[in-house]
């Protein structure tokens, strides 16, 4: 029932949105952020500059907390704005995955409105983000609570992405394409999908 609830969310959702469905993305881990931030801006790369990002993650009530779901809904904030986004992970080629996502006006009324609908909040979460443009390519540098930092490229193909990697000095063969979740619980080892609270103040 819960995740026919998300389906229909997200259907309002791309009806209402102001980014586009597919998104491809790859990572690479544990990049020097100085040094990639004097690269990005000598390739002239625009800064957009970095905010800490807090989010809620919510799941179906009927999926089990530790299971690998594919589908969640997301509702974050920084200092600028508030967003709503569907994701799923489902089918993936090169890290493409489907992301529907609109601006809202409140964080807490929105996650309010999602738990009347039928939706769980499961994990409260934090990061710290340093947002670069480099042609039509996003460099999103990514610090998590307890986690090196790395890199993320998102772009509309394989070759835009291929190309700003090859700029930026970094590894095409040592891309990362699965979900940060993934990322973090098979290559970091850290049980994420079991956490209700990962901040940079507090883990459990």
């Amino acid at each position: 029932m819960s995740f026919r609830i998300i389906s229909l969310l997200s259907l309002i959702l791309n009806n209402m949105q102001n980014k586009k469905n597919k998104e491809i993305e790859v990572r690479f881990l544990e990049v020097d952020k100085s040094g990639l931030k004097e690269k990005l801006l000598s390739l002239g790369g625009a800064d957009l500059g970095e905010e800490l990002l807090e989010e809620i993650i919510f799941y179906g009530k009927d999926v089990a907390w530790e299971g690998k779901t594919k589908k969640f809904v997301r509702v974050r904030k920084n200092s600028k704005r508030v967003t709503l986004a569907y994701k799923d992970h489902s089918v993936r080629s090169l890290g493409e995955t489907e992301e529907i996502e609109c601006v809202v006006d409140d964080f807490d009324k929105v996650c309010l409105l999602l738990e009347r609908i039928g939706l769980a909040p499961f994990r409260r979460q934090e990061k710290r983000r340093h947002t670069f443009t480099l042609g039509n390519v996003t460099v999103d540098i990514d610090t998590w609570p307890s986690l090196p930092t790395f890199v993320e490229l998102e772009g509309q193909s394989e070759g835009e992405l291929k190309e700003a990697a090859m700029k930026l000095g970094l590894d095409w063969k040592s891309r990362h394409v699965g979900s940060v979740r993934e990322l973090m619980e098979e290559h970091y080892n850290l049980p994420v999908g079991t956490y209700r609270v990962y901040t940079f103040d507090h883990i459990e």
